[in-house]
C-alpha cells in the first residue's frame, strides 16, 4: 500500500485526508475506498505476479494501480468504472502512476464499464477479479468470468465474500461486514 500512495488518486481537495482510515468522496455518489477495507480485499484476492486481474468498480484508479503493482511487470490488469467522467479521471491517474513505475507494474488500463454490464470476458478467463461495490447477490456472469483456479472477491450486500473456483469446483465463504455503494 505504501508502493501507491492514496493521495495521488484523490480529487485535490481529498488529497490532505488520504492518510485516514476511511472511505473517502470521489463525486457522483462515488468514494475512494478505506485503506484498511482495500488491504482486507486484497489480501483476501491473494495476487500473484503474473496474474491477470479484473477490478470492477474501479473508480479514481487507486485499487487498479494497487493491483498493477502486485502483478508485477509479467501481470496484467483491466480497471472498469461506470461514472464516465470518473472512468476518464481514473484513466489519466492510472497512466500517470503507470509511466512512473513502468519497470515494476504490469499492463493495467481503466476503461469505462458498459451500461447494464458487469465486468468483461476475457479468454481462459480472469486469475483475479476484485469487485469495489456492493452486489445483491454474488453475480454468476462474474463466476462464469474466472479462470479455474481463479479468486473473486467482493461484498454482497454488506458482507466479503470469497469465491474460489478450483479444479472445476465453485466455493464461497464470507468475511466480515463492509459498507459499500451499490453495484449498478
Amino acid at each position: 500500500m505504501r508502493a501507491v500512495p492514496r493521495a495521488d488518486f484523490l480529487p485535490p481537495a481529498q488529497r490532505g485526508n488520504a492518510t485516514q482510515d476511511q472511505a473517502l468522496p470521489l463525486w457522483q455518489g462515488s468514494t475512494c475506498s478505506q485503506p484498511s477495507t482495500v488491504a482486507a480485499m486484497l489480501r483476501l484476492l491473494d495476487v500473484p505476479r503474473g496474474a491477470r486481474v479484473l477490478d470492477v468498480g474501479a473508480g479514481s484508479g487507486w485499487t487498479t494501480a494497487l493491483l498493477a503493482w502486485l502483478v508485477g511487470p509479467q501481470g496484467e490488469v483491466l480497471g472498469l468504472e461506470l461514472e464516465p467522467q470518473i472512468a476518464q479521471w481514473g484513466a489519466q491517474n492510472l497512466e500517470r502512476f503507470v509511466a512512473q513505475h513502468r519497470a515494476e507494474v504490469g499492463r493495467a488500463r481503466l476503461e469505462r464499464a458498459e451500461p447494464r454490464t458487469v465486468g468483461r470476458p476475457r479468454a481462459g478467463g480472469w486469475d483475479r477479479v476484485l469487485v469495489s461495490a456492493a452486489a445483491r447477490t454474488v453475480p454468476d456472469v462474474l463466476v462464469g468470468m474466472l479462470a479455474d483456479p481463479g479468486r473473486l472477491v467482493l461484498p454482497v450486500r454488506s458482507t466479503m465474500h470469497l469465491v474460489v473456483r478450483a479444479d472445476g469446483q465453485v466455493s464461497v465463504s464470507t468475511h466480515g461486514s463492509y459498507a459499500f455503494v451499490p453495484l449498478r
